[in-house]
């Protein structure tokens, strides 16, 4: 899914039961369980083959062998597979591959790499039209012992027994889905029929509802009816629905029967299960399109169902509605016919679909609506953009043709064929979420797929291709192989973010990605994990309101932090070998990380296991303290558990990491040396230069003596520092200066000797770091403020006037974030030039000249006119978000809008977070802007206070926007009365579905409390010493 920070939530409301019989229709509601079982035909903890019951299979439907005899391992020491090609699956009961001979002669990286250079490469090929899907025979254990790895018994670990899970008596094989949604009701009717095989002899049946109708319920087997009328039970704090046939009715262990179900639900407006989007038509009247949105635990609100992903199974599905408007499965369409309504009475078109591969619940999409749509036809199946009337169709042309390119690319990068026959992306008016990946069917926020090329700037675009390359790798690293349990939600997450990184470089080379990589996910990851409150990428989560909280940056970007670094340390092509290998193996099947070292290990002969699982395993990460002993060419390296707060205790500083230091000297970088204990020494070739994490593929931070940084400060300008190297030490310094490790004096020094810097990201680290002292320091005296601000504009406003602000054709992709960054900061910091410029842009652009204002500084000019305008410029932005069609436009108005100051213009802000004038997906946007200024954070924190009830009640925990609002809310405070608030409102409280997210912002508070109490004077003095008190500004800031 694409992660929109700051989006996530849940929550469990307190369990009761109740006994039901489906006589009229009754309401279902509640929360959620989960439990880790395969759907494979294999011991689900150590996939030995085991017995099992025979199953009824579909023409083109084959049973997979263990996955030990199903998929042999790459051989090939190449970057790819070598020429020779793998045998394709075919529909017998056991396809093998037989690993393909490498050409020792042969490299891929003799020449760049390039979507095209993989066309010669073979790759495992699954079947297609109709889509080959496994139907293995129901989950064996072989022994007691993966009974107890699986929690259903014994000793089983602690994460794994306190899972809320099904109970395992049956299991799923094939759900038969029909919908039918009422646009005039706001509802739809459905019927789930459900193929299940019985594992244990039992009288009841147990599954996932949510805010479901339950109209009727019946059990056969072999066309004979079990019980027409089985007892139903609620249990609503767990979401479970149990059909009970009492003692008459039993259940046979390897028997096959079928449950069908007849439920009502409602086109809900929560942006979650089966929910209704609007939007305006041309003509100007609003339209409604129905669409799914099922990750985590929402599938059980849209239709009855074993909601866990590990039980995967086919899917079926047929929608049933009227004949002008599109229908859109997973799958293609089988067949069309009429059908008589249940809700209209007339005559209706019913779409069937092909059944689907076998694949987990929270993939299941459909989408019902007005839609106009775009292919390519560049690869082998056709790729489709959708998006409703009123947008223009065209502006999906990137992505359409990034997404047939980029596919092409995965196939042969993965060595795993797309396995559909279609790849549908629809935008989406009403999106939680940025993405998500559903099997076939990828929905977006608008912004996120549409791209108007002229009337939107590069990190516009660039934002784009990111996150439709992150949803194409979800089809094989989430979807075509699924982590077991949410804790594994890292094996999704952090790979299809890495993976968009890699090939958004590859596509994409002048956009220099990995630079971009250490300023964005490498110092998110490294921001939140130095929270006392952060979490392990592997946290285990028992129910469901724990889930929705880690969609965050450590499954997202620390988790693809660990696999640039696994990457590095085995060589990118022993690492994608490795991939491939583990991709093959568990095609259509569930795993775990450690399925995943196994597979890294095996291609490499390296200790994977060995060096990387505290990196998962455990929360945080290290700070190394590196000495040098006086006239030795050796260092010592110490390391310690980093925290924002620089008060780590011994009983946190327990766990050792495996640190690849990265060595880099004159002679090149050695990637093999490890720092394994807790302090080591190590010789260097001369210590005249050396620096630790080479381009800053590790995670950590590294403390050197301020003799050596001053060193490094000349080596980097001598050149001897990558721009990776330059940027992840200015990162470093400013971090560890802020948790005490320094003065923050000492990085402002640091920050000053950078003028001469040239690269875009360096100055965007730089100008970051700036803005975090500012954060800290909001709350201060004044004249020490307007002091750091004028630093800021100091460096750069002359770089900025250097680039200027006028864009042409020949400017590159960096070269405009680059003008667009200085021009912003530059600006908001009390540039004059800058401000009369933005302010004279700004009255062409609202006369109605729209080139007065170039896309990619759209932005920085709407902040500053409201942060140096009126009531006139607010209400000329409120305007422009009300009548402009561009999404990237409204998006832009929305975030400028808390610039302003006035109090009357902070209540018409704060207003609109819950007056239905904008969308509830973009609430956080206006909010967002009010933090940049201590009225807005003060007002902010007012305003929950009085409307807790209608925020909670719109937004509640159960749904992604509550825990992101409450840090939203609450973070941006600095003194400890105000932490003290915070902690007494929120006191008494159940913050069941935010609780992290209020621990990390009170974390956040602290970290800023602390960081004032050691370096309040500090700053005072060099603001004072360096000549920036004397300043005084012509506009107010």
């Amino acid at each position: 899914m694409g992660w929109l920070q700051p989006l996530r939530a849940a929550q469990r409301s307190p369990r009761h039961s109740l006994t039901l019989r489906p006589t009229p229709p009754f309401k279902l509601e509640g929360l959620s369980r989960s439990r880790s079982r395969s759907s494979s035909g294999w011991c689900v903890a150590c996939r030995a083959s085991t017995s099992s019951a025979s199953s009824t299979s579909s023409p083109h439907s084959y049973t997979p062998s263990p996955p030990s005899l199903r998929k042999r391992p790459l051989s090939s020491s190449l970057p790819f597979p070598s020429s020779s090609s793998f045998s394709s699956f075919s529909s017998s009961p056991h396809s093998s591959i037989s690993p393909p001979s490498a050409s020792p002669s042969s490299s891929l990286f003799s020449s760049p790499l390039s979507p095209s250079s993989l066309s010669s490469f073979p790759r495992l090929r699954l079947a297609r039209r109709p889509p080959v899907a496994p139907t293995p025979s129901s989950a064996r254990f072989c022994s007691a012992m993966c009974r107890s790895r699986a929690g259903l018994e014994g000793s089983a670990s602690a994460a794994v027994q306190g899972r809320e899970l099904l109970p395992a008596n049956v299991i799923p094989r094939h759900y038969h889905l029909t919908v039918e949604p009422d646009f005039e009701k706001l509802t739809y009717n459905g019927t789930v029929v459900i193929d299940l095989d019985v594992a244990e002899n039992s009288n009841s049946i147990s599954l996932h509802t949510l805010e479901l109708d339950i109209h009727g319920a019946k059990l056969s087997s072999g066309g004979q009816a079990v019980s027409a009328t089985p007892a139903i039970t609620y249990d609503e704090a767990a979401q479970v629905t149990k059909f009970d046939l009492g003692g008459s009715h039993t259940l046979t262990k390897d028997t096959k029967v079928q449950l069908e179900i007849e439920f009502t639900g409602q086109l809900n407006d929560k942006m979650a299960g089966f929910y209704r989007s609007t939007y305006k038509r041309p003509d100007g009247t609003e339209g409604i399109l129905a669409s799914t949105q099922m990750e985590p635990t929402d599938a059980r609100r849209a239709f009855p169902c074993f909601d866990e992903p590990a039980l995967k199974a086919k899917f079926t599905v047929t929608l049933v509605a009227d004949k002008n408007l599109t229908c859109l499965s997973n799958m293609d369409v089988a067949s069309e016919t009429e059908v008589q309504s249940k809700i209209s009475g007339g005559t209706r078109k019913a779409v069937h679909f092909n059944p689907s591969p076998l694949m987990s619940t929270y993939l299941v999409a459909f989408v019902v609506g007005e839609l106009n749509y775009i292919e390519s036809r560049d690869f082998r199946v056709p790729v489709r953009v959708y998006a409703p009337p009123g947008q223009d169709i065209e502006h999906g042309r990137f992505s359409v043709d990034l997404a047939a390119k980029t596919l092409a690319f995965y196939e042969k990068a993965f060595g795993v064929d797309f396995p559909l026959p279609k790849m549908d992306q629809v935008a989406i008016p009403d999106f939680a979420q940025g993405a998500m990946e559903n099997w076939g069917l990828v929905t977006y926020r608008v912004v996120d797929l549409m791209l108007d090329e002229k009337a939107s700037g590069a990190a516009t675009k660039q934002r784009v291709a990111e996150v439709v390359q992150h949803e194409l790798a979800h089809q094989w690293f989430g979807n075509l192989v699924t982590m077991d349990w949410w804790e594994g939600l890292w094996l999704n997450e952090g790979f299809a973010t890495w993976a968009s990184w890699y090939s958004c470089n590859i596509f994409y080379p002048e956009w220099r990605v990995w630079q971009t990589y250490v300023t964005d996910d490498l110092q998110s990851a490294l921001s939140l994990d130095s929270l006392r409150s952060s979490h392990p990428i592997e946290v285990p989560v028992k129910r469901a309101d724990e889930i929705n909280q880690i969609f965050d940056a450590i499954s997202y970007s620390k988790g693809s932090c660990v696999l640039r670094m696994i990457s590095t340390y085995l060589g990118e092509d022993k690492f994608l070998e490795g991939v491939r290998k583990y991709l093959n193996k568990y095609a259509y099947g569930n795993t775990q990380t450690s399925d995943l070292w196994d597979s890294l290990a095996e291609v490499s002969g390296k200790p994977v296991h060995e060096v990387m699982t505290a990196w998962t395993k455990k929360v945080g990460y290290p700070v190394l303290t590196v000495t040098e002993k006086e006239g030795e060419n050796s260092i010592h390296v110490k390391q310690n558990r980093f925290l924002r707060t620089g008060d780590v205790k011994p009983e946190e500083d327990t766990t050792l990491y495996p640190v690849f230091l990265g060595l880099k000297t004159k002679d090149g970088v050695d990637e093999t040396i490890a720092l394994k204990e807790r302090e080591q020494e190590f010789k260097v070739p001369s210590t005249d230069f050396f620096k630790l994490n080479a381009n800053h593929t590790g995670i950590y931070r590294t403390l050197y003596s301020p003799s050596r940084l001053e060193k490094l400060g000349k080596a980097a300008k001598e050149g001897l520092l990558s721009t990776e190297d330059r940027t992840g030490m200015i990162a470093d310094a400013a971090a560890l200066s802020s948790s005490g490790y320094g003065k923050t004096s000492g990085v402002l020094n640091l920050l000053k000797g950078f003028d001469a810097e040239t690269e875009f990201v360096v100055w965007n680290e730089i100008i970051s770091r700036i803005g975090s002292i500012q954060a800290a320091w909001l709350f201060e005296d004044q004249a020490v403020r307007d002091g750091v601000r004028a630093f800021l504009r100091e460096i750069v406003s002359s770089k900025a006037h250097e680039l200027g602000w006028e864009f042409s054709d020949s400017d590159g992709h960096v070269e405009q974030q680059f003008k667009a960054t200085l021009f912003g900061s530059a600006g908001l910091s009390g540039d004059e030039k800058i401000i009369s410029a933005s302010k004279d842009m700004f009255a062409k652009f609202m006369a109605g000249d729209k080139s007065a204002i170039h896309p990619n500084i759209r932005k920085s000019v709407f902040a500053i006119a409201l942060k140096f305008g009126g009531k006139e410029e607010y209400d000329q932005i409120i305007g422009l978000y009300h009548s402009s069609t561009n999404s990237d436009e409204r998006n832009t108005c929305l975030r400028s809008l808390g610039r302003a100051k006035d109090p009357e213009l902070i209540k018409r802000t704060l207003a609109l977070l819950l007056n239905g004038e904008v969308k509830d997906q973009d609430i956080y946007m206006p909010a967002a802007g009010l933090r940049t200024h201590p009225e807005g954070i003060e007002a902010l924190f007012t305003w929950m206070t009085e409307n807790w009830e209608e925020l909670y009640k719109r937004h509640p925990p159960t749904l992604p926007m509550l825990s992101s609002m409450v840090s939203l809310l609450t973070s941006g405070f600095t003194k400890p009365e105000q932490l003290a608030r915070v902690e007494k409102f929120f006191e008494g409280k159940n913050n069941n579905g935010y609780d992290q997210s209020l621990a990390q912002s009170k974390d956040a508070i602290r970290s800023k409390i602390s960081w004032l109490e050691r370096d309040r004077q500090d700053v005072a003095d060099w603001v004072k010493a360096n000549g920036y008190s004397k300043y005084l500004l012509s506009y107010k800031l």
